[in-house]
This record gives C-alpha cells, sequence and structure tokens, in this order.
C-alpha cells in the first residue's frame, strides 16, 4: 500500500513539475514583447481595419457592401459582389462584435448576414451562388466549393456572437447540401466546382493548372476551419465525424511526410500534380490544424496534430526572409520563387509563429512572429487611407492590388490581430501566480 501510494506522491509532483516548466517557458521578457505585440495589432484592428470597411464598402444604394475598391481608394459601385468576399466580411464583424462586444460591429455584420441570407443562398438548389450583381441578382450561379465553406464559417460565426438561429440553419443547409453532393465517394474528400444544380464540372477557379488537378488543399483547408467552426456552435456527431475526416485527410494525404509542405494540388488518388510550396498556406495549416482538434476535442489526435503543425511551421519558414516578412512561394524543382510579399501571409504567419512559440516554447518563433509584424506594419499596413495594401515587392513597391474585392477582404489580417488578442491575454492568465 505505501509503495501505491508513494508512485501515486511521485507523479503529482511530477505533473506539477511539468506544469510549473511549461509555465517557465515564457518569461516576463517575452510577456513584455507579447503584450506589446497585443497592444499594437488591437490599434489596428479597431482604428485601422474594421473603420475601413465599415467607412468605404458600405453600399446605400443596392445593399450590402460595394464589390471592389481599387489600390486608389477608387469605388466600383456597379462591380458584381463576390460570395467569398461577403462571406469574409461576415465572419470578421461576427468575430469582433464577439471578441469587442462593440455593437457598431454588430450593426455591419448583421447587415452582412441580412444581405447573404437574402442574396446568396441558392432557395431552389441550395448552397450559394459564387456572386451576385451590384443590384443583388444572381451573376456567377456556379456552386464552388471553396466559396460554401466561407459561407459556413461566417454564419456558424455570426451564431456563435449573437445565438441568431436563422444563421445557424443556413449553414447546417450548405453543410448538408456540400454532404450530399460534393464528397468523392470512391477516394473521399470533396470535389471543387459544379454547376447551379451540383453537376459537377472541370473548371480551375482557384490556380488548378490542368485536369489532372482534382482537389486541392486549398479547398480542404478552409473546409476544415468550417467544418471545426460549425461543430464548435452544432455539436452533431455527423459533423465531428466529417472534420475528423478533414483532420485526416490532412495528416494522412496532403501533407508531405518528408518536407512537411502541403502538396498544393491533387489528383483523384490523392498523388500530388504539384511542384509549388505555398509558405502562405503551410504556415496558416499549422495553426488551423491544432485549432480543429482542439474543437473535435480528441486529445490524442491533438496531440499528434501538435507535433505535425511545429514540423509544418519550420517548413513554411523556409520562406521567412532577413526583413521578417514570407515570400509566397517556391516551385521546388525549377527553384523558382515568388518574391511578392502578399498581404494575406504575412498575416497567416504571424498566428501560425505564435501557435508554434505556445506550442513549444521556443523563443525563436516569437522573434519571427514580432519581426514579420514590425515588417507588416511598416511595409503593408496603410497608415494613411487606412486597411492594408495587397503586395508589395521585395523592394517594397506596393502593388496595384485592390484594396478590396473578390479575394481582398479583413478576414486574414482581421483574424490575426483577434487571434493574437485572445493567445496574449490566455498567455498572460497562465503565467499568473497561483
Amino acid at each position: 500500500m505505501r509503495s501505491i501510494l508513494f508512485i501515486v506522491f511521485l507523479c503529482f509532483q511530477i505533473g506539477i513539475l511539468n506544469a510549473e516548466t511549461k509555465d517557465k517557458k515564457i518569461g516576463d521578457k517575452n510577456l513584455v514583447q507579447l503584450n506589446q505585440l497585443k497592444s499594437e495589432v488591437n490599434k489596428n484592428l479597431t482604428e485601422n481595419i474594421l473603420p475601413y470597411w465599415m467607412k468605404n464598402m458600405v453600399d446605400p444604394v443596392n445593399g450590402g457592401f460595394y464589390g471592389r475598391i481599387d489600390n486608389l481608394e477608387k469605388k466600383y459601385p456597379d462591380e458584381d459582389k463576390g460570395g467569398i468576399l461577403n462571406a469574409r466580411i461576415l465572419w470578421t464583424f461576427s468575430a469582433a462584435y464577439r471578441v469587442t462586444k462593440d455593437t457598431s460591429y454588430l450593426t455591419i455584420a448583421k447587415r452582412a448576414k441580412d444581405y447573404i441570407l437574402a442574396r446568396f443562398i441558392d432557395q431552389l438548389y441550395g448552397g450559394t451562388y459564387r456572386s451576385v450583381t451590384s443590384k443583388g441578382e444572381p451573376s456567377d450561379l456556379r456552386k464552388q466549393t471553396y466559396s460554401q465553406s466561407f459561407f459556413i464559417y461566417a454564419l456558424s460565426e455570426y451564431f456563435r456572437a449573437t445565438a441568431d438561429k436563422m444563421a445557424l440553419d443556413a449553414a447546417k443547409e450548405i453543410y448538408n447540401s456540400l454532404e450530399k453532393h460534393v464528397v468523392d465517394p470512391k477516394s473521399d474528400g470533396y470535389f471543387e466546382v459544379f454547376d447551379r444544380k451540383w453537376t459537377r464540372t472541370n473548371e480551375r477557379l482557384i490556380g488548378e493548372k490542368s485536369t489532372k488537378d482534382v482537389k486541392t488543399m486549398n479547398t480542404h483547408l478552409h473546409l476544415m476551419e468550417a467544418y471545426a467552426n460549425l461543430y464548435r456552435v452544432w455539436p452533431d456527431p455527423k459533423v465531428g465525424t466529417r472534420l475528423r475526416n478533414l483532420i485526416l485527410i490532412f495528416t494522412d494525404k496532403i501533407i508531405d511526410p518528408q518536407t512537411f509542405h502541403l502538396r498544393v494540388f491533387l489528383d483523384g488518388n490523392w498523388k500530388s500534380t504539384s511542384t509549388t510550396d505555398s509558405y502562405g498556406h503551410d504556415i496558416e495549416a499549422s495553426w488551423l490544424l491544432v485549432e480543429a482538434a482542439q474543437i473535435l476535442g480528441d486529445d490524442a489526435l491533438l496531440k499528434r496534430c501538435e507535433k505535425i503543425s511545429l514540423k509544418i511551421a519550420d517548413a513554411a519558414s523556409e520562406g521567412l526572409q532577413a526583413d521578417g516578412s514570407l515570400i509566397s512561394e517556391k516551385d521546388y524543382l525549377s527553384g523558382e520563387v515568388n518574391n511578392s510579399r502578399d498581404w494575406w501571409p504575412q498575416a497567416e504567419a504571424i498566428v501560425g509563429l505564435i501557435n508554434a512559440f505556445e506550442l513549444s516554447g521556443e523563443e525563436k518563433y516569437l522573434t519571427s512572429a514580432i519581426k514579420c509584424w514590425d515588417y507588416t506594419n511598416k511595409y503593408l499596413v496603410d497608415h494613411k487611407a487606412g486597411e492594408w495594401f495587397n503586395a508589395v515587392s521585395a523592394t517594397s513597391a506596393i502593388s496595384k492590388g485592390d484594396k478590396a474585392g473578390f479575394w481582398k477582404c479583413p478576414y486574414h489580417n482581421g483574424r490575426m490581430c483577434m487571434e493574437i488578442l485572445d493567445r496574449v491575454s490566455r498567455i498572460g492568465k497562465s503565467n499568473r501566480p497561483k
């Protein structure tokens, strides 16, 4: 009996030691750095990003939001309104209201939700349109899985922030449409493009090079985050099963087990058809994978994903430059490099590197995250007109990309800011004296 009690006592002491060791990973210096980062991104979120969209993108004539603003701040009131853009606006302002409780953000989120439910939902065949005209009439009727995923992500976030059942019901219906029409019954995973009636087509909408590029890493990544957010607010066992399946698709099929880069495009049987290392997607996946496993609530799978996450973060870090920025991508066969510093990889790098720091306690990740933020704040944040520029070159020349448009939105950079606010607050609480 004594020996059993001693073993129990010893295990208890080891547990305390391990917890103390984990706490000591983050010292006073690092906490100061983290809180400074938190302060700066909070200012960027509340004084730069969100006000820009509230001031410039609301369409007072046709409802919803404008379809485009170029890099010279010119509005295009007749531009089609993209589904991806509108869904990302809904997610961003829903999350901003949830995090800050500022009702001005709720006003924008409700506007986005109401417009989506009225204009983007296909009441006849289910799912959502890819775009509508400036006046809100269906424009691009194709059902793109990538686009559908963002509506699930956004509507479930609106429910998370407001408990609005209409939003959750709409998210459920889109999820059910995807599970009915889009799943590959032979080799698993999800196909990409369909016509309005859910007949599959071979169109290439997110960078596919040929018909051999049957499945895309990018779509599966955003389906994983969408299903995770849906499961967070609607813990249906079937959703949990499908979320687990998406996580395993990443761990077993999309992540290269030798390099830990993501396979960008794949054929129907999950064989890679691409020679591109996409550093922004790598680092984004590194933290979204962990988040999905956390929400699923499987400890064994979470531990596995945490280990993989650090390896992906290290692979993505190959794209980090001496100035702190993250370049877009590299062809690993030809060696050709895309040196553009696009806005969204910088945002994802900051989150992914902070996530790696949390998991490992290794200061190098925190240093890289802060350095990337400093670069971003200096060259990509528009401190005069608001928001972020689309991209800058290797010499920091501003690109001609849109400030707001079909793909340019407040989601990556807004989410980065909110992730940092949440993570630094959590780290601060865990490091308080017991």
